[in-house]
């Protein structure tokens, strides 16, 4: 079995291995990373060596610490990470560059539509009808999206919301309230199948799926990293959210999607969202406008250029052939957002 893994921020671990009588045999651990001294590698082969092929990442890891030898040094790779990348081995997950990558890209949609087209597109990559898929999104109209499970009365300052003309839709995924402008916001989705993610824990697959976008952030000079659980945060501050949706029919797929803040009108967000206290507090800030840093002014280019810089690194590392939604796809989203995403019932299903 041959599992790999690139360690966010980190480089790519490669374990090769067989599974005998419930145990790990002949484990091979390689890739880009730097380790110091050089047996240090061959003892983390023999602590992995009989391993229950059970042992969740930790147990793993904790193997591979207890063998290492006094003083090791690790460079790019972690216990953790060579332990993911055993997990994915047992688990036969498939690698970025083994799908054929698309890349979606729409004039402006409603929103109660761009929550429909996330269920509609990440259903068919579960059937095994649509390719990996990334869709880039464009609004056309000021929105709040709220997640799933989040009262809506909490979250949301109608008075506010409706002085401003704002949209309020619920998303399928969790997490928390988006702030959405047209030409101030990036909002991006992947839909994956559920082999890209396999052998990682729910938490490792935020960063995981991730990893491009802070490589390109990095191309324009904006050192960003992933703040646990579904943050990705400069210095500056916070610069984009991420949420998941799993799906479980056919053979799995993700829904991941991320939005980021190119620029932000701070008084007008917090005369729309009830941002709470103990929420400020979590993030270590007395006000709601220094929770988010925009990247207009972090990177100096326009929204379109940062976009484009985006796909671009996406491309280089993975491949993206262009597409489009298809009628079908179209027609079941236009539906759904008008039976289920533009009702009360959903919508306020959390009051």
């Amino acid at each position: 079995m041959h599992g790999e893994y690139k360690v966010p921020g980190g480089k790519l671990v490669v374990v090769d291995l067989e599974r005998a009588q419930e145990v790990l045999r002949g484990v091979r651990v390689s890739g880009d990373f730097f380790l110091e001294p050089d047996e240090a590698l061959d003892a983390v082969d023999r602590a992995l060596e009989g391993a229950p092929v059970d042992a969740d990442a930790a147990s793993l890891a904790a193997r591979i610490t207890a063998a290492l030898p006094p003083g090791t040094q690790m460079f790019g790779v972690s216990a953790e990470g060579i332990a993911i990348a055993v997990r994915r081995a047992l688990a036969q997950a498939t690698e970025w560059s083994a799908h054929d990558w698309r890349l979606i890209r729409m004039p402006p949609q409603d929103p109660a539509l761009h929550m429909a087209l996330d269920e509609v597109l990440t259903h068919e990559v579960a059937a095994g009808n649509r390719p990996p898929t990334l869709r880039v999104w464009e609004w056309g109209a000021p929105a709040v999206v709220i997640g799933s499970f989040q009262s809506l009365r909490n979250e949301v300052d109608p008075e506010g919301a409706g002085r401003h003309g704002m949209t309020v839709v619920r998303r399928i995924s969790g997490g928390g309230a988006m702030f959405i402008e047209p030409g101030n916001t990036i909002t991006y989705s992947l839909s994956v199948p559920e082999s890209l993610v396999s052998g990682l824990s729910f938490a490792d697959s935020y960063a995981y799926l991730d990893d491009w976008v802070l490589g390109a952030l990095g191309e324009m000079g904006v050192k960003a990293w992933y703040q646990p659980l579904n943050d990705i945060a400069t210095e500056a501050g916070k610069i984009a959210g991420a949420a998941q949706k799993r799906f479980v029919a056919g053979g799995g797929a993700v829904l991941h999607h991320v939005t980021m803040a190119y620029d932000i009108d701070a008084d007008k967000m917090t005369e729309v969202l009830r941002i709470g206290r103990e929420k400020l507090s979590d993030k270590g800030t007395k006000s709601a406008k220094k929770r988010v840093d925009p990247l207009r002014r972090q990177t100096g280019l326009s929204r379109e250029e940062v976009i484009e810089r985006m796909v671009g690194v996406f491309r280089a590392r993975y491949g993206l052939a262009e597409d489009t939604v298809t009628e079908q796809e179209l027609a079941r989203a236009r539906e759904l957002a008008r039976t289920k995403f533009s009702t009360e019932e959903w919508t306020a299903r959390v009051p």
